[in-house]
């Protein structure tokens, strides 16, 4: 049984198979899911769970040295929860991000339902 960290089994295995400048989005209940991209669904019902609480939970079982979001969300609470946890911000339209996330290894689903509530993540290394 593990300590601490990230529990759900398939989403737990889908971060174990990461490496260094991998793409992971981190997406809204509304943002499609690009073809051939594997996806984590961890909506339960609109809001459940939150946007912000998945991302403390990733950023806390991994580095990620840094994080695209849409110009569109310039100004929001989702450019805040990012912004407060990855240091190096990048922006492009949203529409860029959906053709972005077509190369991420992994699309991870949450119950938000603020708009442009969507982050392309890439994962770093711990030394």
């Amino acid at each position: 049984m593990k300590r601490h960290g990230i529990l759900n089994a398939e989403l737990n295995a889908a971060l174990s198979r990461l490496g260094h400048g991998d793409l992971v989005l981190l997406a809204d209940c509304g943002m499609p899911a690009p073809r051939g991209v594997p996806v984590v669904d961890l909506a339960l019902v609109q809001g459940i769970p939150r946007f912000d609480e998945v991302l403390a939970a990733l950023v806390g079982d991994l580095v990620f040295e840094s994080a695209t979001v849409a110009t569109e969300g310039r100004g929001t609470d989702t450019e805040n929860w990012v912004g407060s946890r990855i240091g190096q911000l990048s922006y492009v339209s949203h529409e860029e991000l959906k053709v972005l996330s077509g190369s991420a290894r992994l699309f991870i689903r949450t119950g938000e339902a603020t708009p442009y509530a969507n982050v392309l993540l890439t994962c770093g290394v711990p030394f």
